[in-house]
């Protein structure tokens, strides 16, 4: 097998996400990663929490193999073969199977910021759709936020973002959960982790007042 995709980014975040996770989730349960890109958040995962089940996903064909080729690595055996999925697609994922059972988490890092405005909505109709009762959506990545200083390095990268594509860009936080709450998905945490980025956790009910 050829050598898996590597982002730098990815090694460097992986462990701070898996902490965050380790006191949000159950010991057991069923997970979608959602734009899983090089595979090494779903590898790294699936070793430090094996009794769930990994279902990693990604739009791009060309990086499913670096997904398998990550969990070969790491000698994992709670990861499903990854599989085509389109957020915008009507069913996930795209190739027409169907998830059978309801799912305890669904997790998507570092998407909603290089892909269309539209994947944000359908990110959290899909996850409204697929989550079992007392499941999590789990997003990651840079947000901009009301009344919260954006870093520089923040506005720099946001900068780049549209300039590369005028669709892309990094998501205010209010816009997000205004699109979730029409989802019927509300904000019930929010972790600032390092280099300025969020981990935020989404559930079907509201914030308690």
């Amino acid at each position: 097998m050829s050598n898996p995709l590597h982002s730098p980014a990815a090694e460097r975040n992986r462990q701070p996400i898996l902490e965050v996770l380790r006191t949000l989730l159950p010991a057991t349960g069923r997970a979608l990663e959602v734009a899983s890109g090089t595979g090494q958040h779903v590898a790294w995962f699936a070793a430090a929490l094996p009794g769930w089940t990994w279902q990693p996903s990604d739009a791009q064909a060309e990086t499913l193999d670096s997904i398998t080729a990550w969990c070969a690595q790491a000698g994992v055996h709670n990861v499903r073969p990854p599989v085509l999925l389109d957020v915008l697609a009507p069913q996930w994922p795209g190739n027409g199977a169907a998830f059978a059972t309801p799912l305890d988490l669904i997790y998507c890092a570092n998407m909603l910021h290089i892909a269309p405005w539209a994947c944000c909505a359908a990110l959290m109709q899909g996850a409204a759709r697929h989550l079992a009762p007392g499941g999590h959506l789990v997003t990651y990545g840079p947000y901009l936020e009301d009344g919260v200083p954006t870093a520089p390095g923040n506005q720099a990268f946001d900068a780049s973002l549209r300039e590369r594509n005028p669709a892309w860009g990094i998501r205010r936080l209010e816009d997000v959960a205004q699109v979730a709450a029409a989802a019927g998905l509300h904000l019930v945490a929010r972790h600032a982790l390092p280099a300025n980025n969020l981990l935020l956790v989404w559930a079907r009910q509201p914030p308690t007042p």
